[in-house]
C-alpha cells in the first residue's frame, strides 16, 4: 500500500512578497515558428493568456527575445497591467533571421531592453526582470549591476537571473537580490541540481524552463508511462507534478500555443503523486 507524499507547498513567495500558485506559464510559444514574428493568430495567443489566467495562473513569463518583443506586446494587449498577475521577462539575448540565440549582456543594451519591454509591457514596473544568459564577451557583474540600477531606478521590482551556475548566482547575489534562478531542468535533465539546491537554501524561486523536453526520451517515457497509467493522466501532467513534488522552490512554467493543451497542462498542478511515484521517477537516470 503507497501512501500520498507530504503535502507540498501549491504557492511560493517570489523575492519573499509576490505570491504567486507554482504552477505558471511560459510565454514563448505564442510567437511565430521558430519564435520569430507574430503567431499565424494573434487572437488565439490572446485567448491562451486570458484563459491561463482563469485557470487561476498568476505568473506569466516572457522574454523581450520572444519574437522578438511579440510575446511582451501580445500579453500588454491581452492582459494589460493586472495586480493580480505578476509577470516576469528577460533581457540579454539577441536574435536574428535564423533563429539564433546570440547573447548580449552590455550594460547599455539591458538598459535600453528594460525601457522596450516596459512599453510591452504597458506598465511602469515589471515585477520580475531577468538576466537571460551571462555574456561570454560581457562582465558577468557589470551586467548584474545594471539589472540592479534598474530595481534602484524603480523599471523592475525584482531581479532574476537564468543559466547561470552556482558560482554565477553566488557572485550576483552580492551585488543585488536575486529573487530567482531560470535554469533548464526537468525529470530528463537534471544537470543544475546543484543550482537548485542552492537556491533551496536561500529560498530562491527556481524555474525550471523545458519542464516537458524529455518527456518523449527513451527510459524518461517509461517512467512517466507507468505512473501516469496509475493515476489516469498524461505522461505530460506527472513530468510537471513530479517537478512541483521535487522542491517547494520550483516555478514551472509549461507553455503552448493552445488553450487545449494549456487546460491539460495546468490541471497537473491538481495532480498527487505517492511515495512510489515519486521514487520510480526520481530513479530516471538523466544520464542514461
Amino acid at each position: 500500500m503507497t501512501s500520498d507524499t507530504t503535502d507540498r507547498s501549491d504557492t511560493f513567495d517570489i523575492g519573499g512578497e509576490l505570491t504567486v500558485n507554482r504552477l505558471g506559464f511560459g510565454a514563448m510559444r505564442i510567437t511565430g515558428e521558430d519564435i520569430i514574428g507574430r503567431p499565424d493568430d494573434e487572437d488565439e495567443a490572446k485567448a491562451v493568456l486570458q484563459r491561463a489566467v482563469e485557470l487561476g495562473v498568476d505568473f506569466v513569463d516572457t522574454a523581450d527575445s520572444y519574437g522578438p518583443g511579440v510575446s511582451e506586446r501580445l500579453i500588454g494587449e491581452a492582459l494589460g497591467d493586472p495586480d493580480d498577475v505578476v509577470v516576469a521577462s528577460k533581457a540579454g539575448l539577441l536574435r536574428n533571421r535564423e533563429g539564433d540565440w546570440l547573447p548580449h549582456g552590455d550594460p547599455d543594451f539591458l538598459k535600453n531592453q528594460v525601457l522596450c519591454s516596459l512599453d510591452r509591457l504597458g506598465t511602469d514596473t515589471i515585477d520580475l526582470y531577468q538576466y537571460h544568459r551571462p555574456d561570454p564577451d560581457t562582465d558577468f557583474e557589470a551586467s548584474v549591476h545594471a539589472f540592479a540600477e534598474m530595481k534602484d531606478a524603480g523599471q523592475i521590482a525584482h531581479v532574476g537571473l537564468s543559466n547561470v551556475t552556482v558560482e554565477q548566482l553566488e557572485t550576483a547575489t552580492e551585488i543585488v537580490d536575486v529573487a530567482t534562478v531560470q535554469n533548464r531542468y526537468n525529470v530528463g535533465h537534471r544537470d543544475d541540481e546543484d543550482v537548485l539546491r542552492a537556491c533551496e537554501r536561500s529560498g530562491v524561486g527556481f524555474i525550471p524552463w523545458g519542464p516537458m523536453y524529455t518527456v518523449d526520451e527513451e527510459g524518461v517515457a517509461e517512467a512517466l508511462g507507468e505512473v501516469a497509467g496509475r493515476r489516469d493522466a498524461t505522461p505530460r501532467q506527472v513530468a510537471l507534478a513530479w517537478l512541483l513534488e521535487h522542491s517547494d522552490v520550483t516555478l514551472p512554467i509549461p507553455g503552448t500555443s493552445s488553450v487545449e493543451h494549456l487546460e491539460s497542462n495546468v490541471a497537473a498542478a491538481e495532480l498527487s503523486l505517492t511515495d512510489e511515484d515519486v521514487r520510480a521517477l526520481n530513479d530516471v537516470d538523466p544520464q542514461a
